[in-house]
């Protein structure tokens, strides 16, 4: 009896020790992939990444994860680089509800370009946007993690529809009663016509309920005031480029009299600009954590628009025939233009790109965004990312920094990284596999092998669907639009 129970015994420690113990399981196991650390800018080969729906539940040594763990599909990982999931932090949708379905079908061309979660910064169509956010949230709708700002805050009969109008502080007021009933990720805030003091009473309001802020600084403020209101991001690199002329605020006195017009208040700009006051200004940005979402490549198309119209563009393949239209006011803009303007039109992209290695010197966190959308002519959501990420590493950045601002920056802005922007247990199960190494060239981005969303995995032949779908689409719509 006693010689039974000793071997009952032994048998039961030998079941309970490490190596009998039955393997962990998981949805989904991703094996021999080089895992990228963007934060410390290093590659950790032949590594095992388990996934348990949405969240990732072990990372290690690929022979290790084998042991202990189990699942249901196994994913080649083909020893190549795998990358938390891409952000574009600055996109729009809008045109009008007659646009709804063309910008809809944008959506999976963000997936399909390794894009797993994009900021709104505000169209013309706010409540069909927060309604998208909930249905891509619940699984109702195919799409990246949407954050919106909801409808804009703007002065009376502005430029731009989709706003919330504001003419004095009790609208404002009752403008973030709105807001936050649609319960809105961050604030935008914008400059057609809304009076200078109200735009820096509804980012000090923002702050106060401890909401983000981000919009574009009206001309007869200096950028530091928007800082010291308590904006949270500066949407645009020519807001950190003002922030670099030494008489900004005399420039901005003489706008607010009406003194001079705002082009003359632009050359003033164009012909002021310092580097150490520059660097003054983008200390004092790291200091009180205000990030920049540069939009390099949108300006780009548009200040170069005579050396390339983008009339055969292959994407435009994959964009609708409504929104190629609100490309259009633009384009005639920028045809008209006198060969001194285009030569100023290019000068002023290449002093605005050379301010991005400043920003970096500085410590000020850089944002990848696009300003994809409507109206943004040639600026396309999803591809438009990558040339953003080439054009930071063209101007000064490395792919460590460029690939940082595209994975790591909006989570942090977000104050979310302890959820994205990283392959760690408890971190989401939102990533890219990479053909190539993004930390020795910044478009292996573009060389997309999978993408796996919320524990989905979507490989080559499943991405490729997606674009085949939208373009197929947007085929039907230039047919009817033809009638």
């Amino acid at each position: 009896m006693k010689k039974l129970l000793s071997v009952a015994i032994a048998s039961a420690v030998a079941l309970a020790s490490p190596a009998f113990a039955a393997p962990s399981v998981g949805d989904v196991i991703i094996r021999h992939a080089n895992v990228v650390d963007v934060e410390h800018a290093k590659t950790i080969d032949d590594q095992a990444v388990v996934l348990r729906g949405n969240d990732i539940v072990a990372v290690g040594p690929d022979a290790d994860i084998a042991k202990a763990w189990k699942a249901g599909l196994t994913v080649d990982g083909n020893h190549r680089f795998l990358i938390p999931g891409l952000w574009d932090m600055h996109v729009h949708f809008g045109g009008g509800p007659d646009l709804i379905e063309e910008n809809k079908a944008l959506l999976p061309l963000y997936i399909a370009h390794g894009i797993t979660t994009i900021r709104d910064c505000s169209g013309d169509l706010p409540d069909q946007v927060l309604a998208w956010r909930g249905e891509i949230a619940n699984g109702t709708l195919f799409g990246p993690q949407l954050f919106t700002s909801g409808a804009k805050i703007e002065g009376i009969h502005p430029v731009w529809k989709g706003t919330i109008e504001v003419g004095s502080k009790a609208d404002v007021d009752a403008a973030f009663v709105k807001l936050k009933k649609d319960k809105v990720d961050f604030v935008k805030i914008t400059d057609s016509t809304l009076d200078p003091q109200l735009f820096l009473y509804a980012v000090s309001e923002a702050k106060s309920f401890g909401i983000r802020s981000s919009g574009h600084i009206p001309m007869a403020l200096t950028v530091e005031q928007a800082v010291d209101a308590g904006i949270s991001s500066i949407e645009h690199i020519d807001y950190a480029y003002k922030a670099g002329v030494k008489d900004e605020a005399a420039i901005a006195a003489d706008f607010a009299a009406g003194r001079i017009t705002r082009a003359e208040a632009n050359r003033r700009l164009d012909a002021g600009f310092d580097q150490a006051t520059a660097m003054k200004a983008y200390r004092m940005f790291k200091d009180k954590g205000v990030f920049v979402t540069p939009t390099l490549n949108g300006g780009r198309v548009l200040d170069f628009l005579d050396a390339d119209d983008h009339a055969h563009d292959p994407y435009l393949a994959y964009i609708g025939p409504k929104l190629r239209k609100t490309y259009d006011w633009r384009i005639e803009r920028a045809a008209k233009a006198t060969p001194e303007q285009i030569a100023t039109r290019h000068t002023h992209y290449q002093q605005l790109a050379a301010v991005l290695p400043m920003l970096q010197q500085a410590g000020v966190t850089i944002m990848a965004g696009t300003d994809a959308g409507f109206l943004n002519s040639f600026d396309y959501p999803g591809i438009g990312l990558h040339d953003e990420l080439s054009l930071y590493v063209k101007n000064g950045l490395t792919p460590a920094q460029a690939l940082s601002s595209a994975t790591r920056a909006g989570p942090a802005w977000f104050g979310k990284l302890d959820r994205y922007g990283a392959i760690a247990t408890g971190h989401a199960a939102d990533m890219v596999l990479l053909k190539r190494d993004p930390l020795k060239d910044i478009d292996a981005t573009r060389d997309i092998d999978t993408v796996i969303l919320r524990g989905h995995v979507y490989d080559r032949h499943a991405l490729d669907g997606m674009l085949d779908e939208t373009r197929a689409k947007v085929a039907t719509w230039n047919q009817q639009a033809a009638k």
